[in-house]
C-alpha cells in the first residue's frame, strides 16, 4: 500500500467525514477512483468463487499487494478498512517473528511466534469501533492477556506505562500501566476464529477492547515498559492518547466501559 501523507489534527466534535481515519482508510475519493474501485469490486466478484476463503480472503490478500489503497475503500473484511501508514509492511510467520518486552522490567524476554500460542489464552468479543464511526459487531479476539507477560517480566516499581512499537517500522502506541493490565486488553493471535491474518495485523497485534481501534496497533513487535506515556502515531497528530469508546475524541454518545 502507498503510503499515505501525515493528516492535520481532526476538528473537535466534528463529524466522520471531516476527520482522517486511523483506523481505517478515510481519504476522499474522485471519480477516477471509483470507477477503479467498481473495476476491482467487479474483478474480485468473478474471481472470489475459485479462491480459497472467498470474497473475503480475495480482498485481504489484494489489500497486501496494492499499490493504489483502492482495496482499502470497498467494503470487506466482514466490515474492515484495510490501513497501513507504512510504505510497505514484510510479512512475518513462525520462523522470523519475534516479540520483545524489555524496558522497566527485571527480566527482558523475546517470545516466539510458538511461544505465545503456548501461553495460556482468553477470549473477548466486542464490537470493534473506528473513531470516525464505522464499526463491526460482535468480533472475536483470541490471545495472551498483556497482564500476564508483564508480570512474568517483572514491571519494576518506578514503571508507569508501557510503548508499543511495530515491525511496520513507523506505527506506536501507548497506555498507562493500569489500562495495560485490564482483562480485556491483550496480545490477539487469533480473530473470528481464525489465526490473524497479516492484512489485520497479523500474526501478532494488540487488542485493547474499551478503546477506539487505533489504540490496537497492528504487526506488534515491541512491547516496552517506560515511566510515562508517549504518545503513540496518531495521538501526535491530534487524537486522544486516553481512547475510551464513546468518552473521548469529542465524542459522548456510548456508554461507560
Amino acid at each position: 500500500m502507498s503510503p499515505v501523507p501525515a493528516p492535520p489534527p481532526p476538528p473537535r466534535r466534528a463529524g466522520p467525514a471531516a476527520q482522517p481515519d486511523p483506523d481505517g482508510h478515510g481519504t476522499p475519493i474522485g471519480r477516477r477512483l471509483v470507477l477503479g474501485m467498481v473495476g476491482l469490486g467487479a474483478a474480485a466478484l468473478a474471481t472470489a468463487p475459485y479462491v480459497q476463503g472467498g470474497f473475503e480472503a480475495f480482498l485481504g490478500a489484494a489489500s497486501e499487494k496494492d499499490p493504489t489503497s483502492l482495496t482499502g475503500l470497498l467494503p470487506n473484511g466482514g466490515g474492515f478498512r484495510y490501513y497501513s501508514v507504512a510504505a510497505s509492511v514484510p510479512e512475518r510467520g513462525p520462523e522470523n517473528y519475534r516479540l520483545t518486552v524489555d524496558g522497566l522490567v527485571e527480566r527482558p524476554t523475546t517470545y516466539t511466534l510458538d511461544a505465545l500460542q503456548r501461553l495460556p489464552q482468553t477470549r473477548v468479543v466486542r464490537d470493534v469501533q473506528c473513531v470516525t464511526g464505522w464499526r463491526v459487531p460482535g468480533t472475536s479476539f483470541e490471545g495472551v492477556p498483556l497482564a500476564r507477560l508483564l508480570d512474568a517480566a517483572g514491571v519494576r516499581p518506578e514503571a508507569r506505562a508501557v510503548r508499543f512499537s511495530c515491525f511496520d517500522g513507523t506505527y506506536t502506541e501507548s497506555l498507562t500501566l493500569p489500562q495495560a493490565r485490564r482483562d480485556d486488553v491483550m496480545v490477539a493471535l487469533r480473530m473470528q476464529d481464525e489465526p490473524m491474518r497479516h492484512s489485520h495485523g497479523g500474526p501478532v497485534r494488540l487488542y485493547v477492547a474499551p478503546m477506539y481501534f487505533y489504540k490496537s496497533a497492528k504487526w506488534l513487535s515491541g512491547i516496552t515498559v517506560t515511566r510515562d506515556v508517549e504518545p503513540g502515531y496518531w495521538e501526535r497528530l491530534g487524537y486522544d492518547v486516553d481512547a475510551w469508546v464513546g468518552r473521548s475524541n469529542g465524542r459522548d454518545d456510548a456508554p461507560t466501559v
